[in-house]
């Protein structure tokens, strides 16, 4: 068995539903990423040829998009390729899964990611169901019926509720997400990390807020809630993709190999609070405590779910681990493309830590929480 290491991370700019790329094809957007890794790789001097591609997706046209994209991307036809659907943890398990190949010798460099294009998914219509007679649906069920069947909207209110996240703070955490992407695009901390595509070369979504300003906007999901539209993410349209080698053959690259991941199942009914057990679960797995982690990145999909996990793994992004936990913003910020996400997070890490200089060893931990109670979890490591 060999180290997978992540030697190359891309991800396209993200745009908030029915602006920028609403255009722009769910398999082009992962043409864009898949294209750009692919020739990180080549620079970085690994000369292997890809053996898969693995992508994350979840309102797509159906289909094998991984495959699609494979070809597109001039790939060859050789390469095959294999779409899955961990919902809003699709992205970053396409990267488990690609780790996994390599570390057990079936692969040697696998292309893995997620993309998703909100604006261009169609809409599903049940057999027996007259066409035009408007009887669709936006999403399959996450759970049977006597789970309950949340939306990730109530999910994320009764999760702020049970774990007594006030709206104050989740306000204050929203504010504090758009002021870091801002100072982050400002400083060119996402320049490395991004393929222009279309046209579109920054995130649109990132806007100077108050907390004044959020705390005039009404409960979104749940009458007199916490949850409103300023304290969640958006949905939006983009891909992230990174290529995964082998520690024996990744030609000195720098990279972030795979210590652990971990995938794992809670309350179908509380969703959100996927991430604590599979970060607990991680962090066991390799001996370490979080306190030596020195860059985490989250799924944002809401204010008031992030604030729960990280209370719960007792971190404070509001204040001593401000530079800790999506130091440059998150999902609320940047946007929440559901089946690239995941990646995007670990494209993130690869941005902080290896662009950024971090030396051998340091340490970073990727995690989303997913829609049917489960929670996907990576930790890194820094090489040189």
């Amino acid at each position: 068995m060999t180290a997978p290491v992540i030697v190359a991370a891309r991800r396209t700019p993200i745009a908030t539903a029915g602006r920028g790329l609403r255009a722009v094809t769910v398999d082009e957007l992962a043409v864009r990423v898949v294209s750009a890794v692919t020739e990180d790789v080549r620079t970085a001097g690994v000369t292997t040829a890809v053996d898969d591609v693995v992508l994350g997706n979840c309102t797509g046209p159906g289909g094998n998009l991984a495959r699609v994209t494979a070809l597109a991307a001039g790939l060859g036809e050789t390469v095959p390729g294999v779409t899955i659907d961990r919902q809003c943890g699709s992205g970053l398990a396409a990267i488990v899964q690609a780790g996994q190949a390599v570390r057990s010798g079936d692969a040697a460099l696998v292309v893995a990611g997620g993309a998703e294009s909100a604006s261009t998914a169609p809409r599903r219509q049940h057999p027996g169901t007259a066409s035009g007679s408007g009887d669709t649906y936006e999403r399959a069920r996450f759970t049977p019926p006597e789970y309950g069947d949340p939306d990730m909207g109530v999910a994320a209110e009764n999760l702020a509720q049970r774990r007594g996240v006030s709206r104050d703070r989740q306000d204050a955490y929203a504010c504090a997400s758009h002021a870091r992407a801002l100072d982050a695009r400002a400083a060119g901390r996402f320049d490395r990390e991004l393929v222009a595509t279309v046209g579109v070369t920054v995130d649109d979504r990132p806007r100077k807020l108050s907390p004044a300003a959020l705390a005039r906007m009404p409960a979104a999901f749940v009458p007199g809630g916490t949850v409103t539209a300023g304290n969640s993410c958006p949905n939006s349209d983009g891909a992230a993709a990174v290529a995964v080698v082998g520690e024996n053959i990744r030609a000195d690259a720098p990279g972030l190999r795979l210590v652990a991941s971990a995938v794992v199942g809670c309350d179908p009914r509380l969703p959100g609070w996927g991430p604590v057990p599979a970060v607990e679960r991680v962090l066991d797995t390799a001996g370490v405590d979080v306190g030596e982690v020195a860059a985490i990145e989250i799924v944002e999909a809401f204010a008031g779910q992030v604030l729960a996990v990280t209370d719960a793994l007792g971190l404070d992004p509001l204040g001593a681990d401000a530079g800790l936990v999506c130091a440059d913003g998150g999902a609320l910020a940047l946007g929440h493309p559901w089946g690239a996400t995941g990646a995007v997070v670990m494209v993130r890490l690869f941005s902080r830590l290896v662009g950024g200089g971090a030396p051998a060893g340091t340490l970073g931990l990727a995690t989303a929480a997913v829609g049917g109670g489960m929670g996907v979890a990576a930790l890194v490591e820094v090489v040189r």
